[in-house]
């Protein structure tokens, strides 16, 4: 595979084990990836991970603001095929049929489940069982394109997305690395979509990310876990915002109004749901740092018997 010309278009830390990959293997032409952009209060700016380990090893990099009006230096480097995993754009067909051996991308779903940008929280917040990465052929629907080859991996209780992002993120590569030689060769398969089974994960909301403690513990549970570390659950208490790391299920049937805070545990804060209670047991409060509960209590004292019957949200 080492003559193989490749153009890798990705962004965030998730695509980053699937360029390695490609360097190692491959003749990395050139790196696709977001524009640079401002952040925080200071307005620093700041280039993608992608970005970062593409000018290690000295590989082009292109950063079109819109990828549909600015192909043309990409196609100019004339690869044999483009990968992509999580750029960021709808790519053109113009750019799509390019490549003798086609476009494809590496996305972070058992498709045709959860297509769109944010499969990975949905999968968690949709209490899924399972997760995985598709190999696939692109074309111009979102993530419709023909499948060649799948790996699946167990979403475990203990999972968040950060937790998953990283075990999706070397499946990637590693799937990728076995799939290449029979794209090379010809031999792959190339499995169309059944759209009857077809869901979408849109990107996360704003409204995705506040708690709504109407719903059963088990679907909190994984709105929790489906927002860690990114963007964060959060509620509302005394009025200040309060953002939710972590939290387990609880076993008490204790009587109380939805969003009640019913028990005090030594690791959390109990929390009356539609069918029993949430556990809260790493949290943020407004203006600090996250912050195991037991910190926090501790740091209550003796006013922390005030927090039983209070509301949150």
């Amino acid at each position: 595979m080492n003559d193989l010309k490749v153009v890798f278009m990705g962004t965030p830390d998730f695509s980053v084990p699937v360029l390695e990959m490609l360097i190692k293997n491959t003749n990395v032409l050139g790196v696709v990836t977001q524009p640079d952009k401002p952040v925080g209060r200071t307005g620093k700016i700041s280039i993608s991970p992608v970005k970062e380990l593409a000018l290690s090893y000295n590989i082009k990099v292109f950063q079109p603001e819109r990828i549909k009006n600015d192909y043309k230096d990409i196609l100019d480097l004339n690869p044999d095929i483009i990968i992509t995993c999580a750029y960021g754009q709808m790519i053109p067909m113009e750019v799509l049929d390019f490549p003798r051996l086609g476009c494809i991308n590496v996305h972070a779903s058992l498709l045709p489940y959860h297509r769109g940008g944010a499969p990975i929280h949905r999968a968690i917040i949709n209490g899924d069982s399972k997760s995985g990465i598709t190999i696939m052929y692109m074309g111009a629907g979102m993530d419709s394109g023909d499948i060649i080859s799948q790996r699946e991996v167990d979403i475990l209780d203990s999972d968040t997305a950060e937790s998953l992002f990283d075990k999706l993120s070397i499946l990637g590569s590693e799937l990728l690395k076995d799939t290449l030689p029979s794209i090379i060769e010809g031999t792959n398969d190339r499995i169309k979509q059944d759209e009857t089974k077809a869901t979408y994960s849109y990107n996360i909301k704003p409204e995705d990310e506040i708690i709504d403690f109407n719903k059963t513990k088990r679907e909190v549970f994984n709105q929790i876990r489906g927002l860690n570390s990114w963007p964060v659950a959060y509620t509302y208490l005394d009025g200040k915002r309060l953002k939710v790391w972590l939290a387990r299920i609880g076993d008490s049937n204790k009587d109380g109004e939805i969003g009640e805070i019913i028990n005090i545990y030594k690791d959390g804060i109990g929390i009356k749901t539609l069918d029993g209670e949430i556990v809260l047991t790493l949290i943020q409060p407004e203006g600090k740092k996250k912050m195991n509960v037991l910190d926090y209590l501790n740091g209550l004292g003796e006013k922390k018997k005030e927090l039983i019957g209070k509301r949150v949200g």
